[in-house]
């Protein structure tokens, strides 16, 4: 049997043997996907009700939002009586609350969103139940959730989700680079005619893929990391979407070093691209634009 192979053979036992780990964290998923849609669509029965709620309110789920919403179904219309139902920093907006809380809502309205706050309440107990399960089983792991979770981007659930999938033993994949392939992350290739064309990412682990994506997009957000200055690096030049899997598979192959080595993540920092930038190249580029502009430049290197 050929290397790769093999590798890819071990690596699907591993995947076997975590599966009791996986499916619990993948029907969580599952479960806060579910809420996220619950609460769309109470979004849309407030906007068909005329309650522009979200246009105030940073969310339509809050601890304001629902006691609002639960007078609304309750009977209560009065605008300004609902307004006064906001709470800490929503009260410096009460004005224009009473302006987004007139509107129709009635009782077809109160009665959908009534359903949709007792199935946002059950997948919460839901959604907790499993978290206390997905913690309870995964103690002998706790250092190697906190190691990946050490990375910015990546927070605990993520980070259980990839111990969940990959079962935390690095041993099983030979390189970085072979775990990225199999989480669906490694750029593919097809050859034709001698020649070798991109063809996007290989298919792999669809829940590993989709939790790196997603800590990527966080990690986009961070202030002052590496992750970040590479995702608007990349984004620049070929999109959001493409810097998204550009940044996932960075950070996973940081995964697989961290719990490798069992060291804690190290930042390279926001400056890392341009400090390790080639002077004599950026005099190139700084030249031109300077010329464009219609300058002569002189450029003389500084003697240390």
């Amino acid at each position: 049997m050929s290397q790769p192979m093999a590798w890819y053979d071990q690596a699907l036992c591993l995947h076997l043997r975590s599966v009791n780990f996986a499916e619990l964290t993948r029907y969580r998923k599952t479960q806060v996907d579910a809420r996220a849609r619950e609460i769309q669509r109470l979004e849309k029965v407030l906007q068909d009700a005329g309650i522009k709620l979200t246009s105030v309110a940073s969310a339509v789920w809050s601890a304001s939002s629902r006691e609002i919403i639960e007078a609304l179904i309750a009977g209560e219309r009065d605008p300004a009586v609902l307004a006064q139902m906001a709470k800490s920093r929503m009260r410096a907006k009460i004005p224009q609350l009473e302006e987004a809380l007139y509107g129709h809502f009635g009782a077809h309205h109160a009665f959908v969103a009534k359903q949709i706050i007792d199935h946002i309440d059950y997948l919460d107990s839901a959604i907790g139940a499993l978290t206390q399960e997905i913690c309870e089983r995964l103690l002998p792991f706790e250092p190697a959730v906190a190691l990946v979770a050490s990375i910015p981007g990546i927070s605990t659930i993520t980070a259980q989700v990839i111990i969940a999938e990959t079962g935390g033993d690095m041993s099983r994949f030979p390189t970085a680079e072979h775990l990225c392939a199999w989480a669906g992350l490694a750029p593919a290739s097809y050859e034709s005619a001698g020649k070798r064309k991109p063809a996007g990412t290989r298919h792999g682990s669809t829940s590993l893929r989709r939790a790196m994506i997603e800590a990527a997009r966080a990690a986009a957000r961070t202030k002052g990391t590496y992750a970040s200055a590479q995702y608007a690096r990349i984004a620049r030049r070929r999109g959001p979407n493409k810097a998204a899997v550009a940044v996932a598979n960075s950070m996973l192959n940081v995964v697989w070093h961290l719990l490798t080595n069992g060291e804690l993540y190290q930042d390279l920092g926001a400056d890392y691209f341009e400090s390790h930038k080639d002077p004599t190249v950026q005099v190139k580029r700084l030249t031109k634009r300077i010329e464009a502009l219609g300058f002569d430049v002189t450029v003389t290197e500084r003697v240390a």
